[in-house]
C-alpha cells in the first residue's frame, strides 16, 4: 500500500481515514470512509473554537477529587464454559490455545 501523501494541517480527507482503518485492520467502505472524514473535521474544527479561547486569566485547576477505593468484593463465580471459550480463540488445539512463540528456539 502506497504512503498517503502530506495533506495540509488538519485536513483528514477519506484517503488518510482509510490508511489509518488499514493500520488498525478496521474495514471501511467508501461510504464510512467520507462519513467519518466529515466526523474528524468537525472535531478538529471544534479544537480550533477550543484553541481561540482566551484562556490567559484562567487558573489551572487544582482541587484534586475525594479519592475512594471503588474495588468490588473478591468473589469466586462460575467462568465461560471451555467449549464456549475455545470456539472464541483463533487458534485452538485440543482444550489448549495455541499461540505465536515467544522465544526463538535454539
Amino acid at each position: 500500500m502506497a504512503e498517503p501523501k502530506p495533506k495540509a494541517a488538519g485536513s483528514i480527507d477519506t484517503e488518510m481515514v482509510k490508511h489509518v482503518a488499514s493500520l488498525v485492520r478496521l474495514g471501511l467502505d467508501e461510504d464510512e470512509a467520507r462519513r467519518f472524514s466529515g466526523q474528524f473535521a468537525e472535531i478538529l474544527d471544534y479544537f480550533r473554537l477550543l484553541n481561540a479561547v482566551d484562556t490567559e486569566d484562567v487558573p489551572p485547576a487544582s482541587e484534586q477529587p475525594a479519592v475512594r477505593n471503588v474495588t468490588r468484593p473478591d468473589e469466586v463465580r462460575p467462568s465461560l464454559p471451555r467449549d464456549e471459550f475455545l470456539s472464541n480463540v483463533p487458534h485452538a488445539e485440543g482444550p489448549f490455545v495455541r499461540v505465536p512463540n515467544v522465544f526463538d528456539e535454539e
